[in-house]
């Protein structure tokens, strides 16, 4: 049976948003879900960033596991696969030596902290494949493509069946200038125009 899938950023959302959201069959959300509220409730997957700072907050405190859109979620995914990121901090410490935690990896806390819950890794294949589709589409200088952009790689490779319809929600592609926004932004709408997907 064909399913609808919302992956759901923390951007701005539209009126009427929330009860689309929260009818769909699997919402993702991520981080700390600060797209609760105006994004509407049902949280069934938490999309973590698992290295760097982002992570370190989240483990660090019980702010994160309490959180009740976290301790609705069936299933953690952590966004990065920590061998990716292995290979890039040799290149991170020359280019961005202000980012020398960036790599720090955190994906067996995240593992071990919510032992009820599934729990899967965005594998690397993913990344690259983001990667290679930027460079493709336009050519930019960057740190790495945001944990938005993965998720959504994910959803249409692995998670979605040919029938479902995955839906964007609170994607404004802004924010850290280490990810691509303006190539992500061309990128998503590309798959949108393939009919991979559609916004809200």
């Amino acid at each position: 049976m064909a399913k609808t899938i919302a992956i759901v950023g923390n951007g701005t959302f539209s009126n009427g948003d929330a009860s689309a959201i929260d009818s769909c069959d699997l919402v993702i959300r991520f981080n700390d879900c600060r797209s609760v509220g105006e994004g509407g409730v049902r949280t069934d997957i938490v999309a973590v960033c698992n290295t760097g700072r982002p992570a370190a907050v989240m483990i660090g405190s019980t702010t994160w596991r309490n959180n009740p859109a976290v301790k609705r979620a069936a299933t953690i995914w952590c966004v990065r696969d920590i061998s990716k990121f292995v290979e890039l901090k040799p290149l991170l410490a020359i280019q961005h030596p202000s980012l020398d935690d960036f790599c720090d990896d955190y994906t067996e806390q995240f593992a071990s902290c919510e032992t009820n819950k599934r729990f899967a890794v965005i594998p690397r294949r993913y990344h690259e494949l983001v990667d290679l589709e930027l460079q493709a589409f336009t050519p930019v200088s960057y740190v790495v493509a945001s944990s938005g952009l993965l998720a959504i790689a994910y959803v249409i490779g692995e998670i979605s069946a040919p029938d479902d319809q995955v839906l964007l929600a609170g994607f404004s592609h802004q924010g850290w200038d280490g990810h691509p926004f303006d190539t992500e932004r061309s990128l998503v709408e590309n798959l949108i125009a393939q009919g991979q997907m559609r916004r809200l």
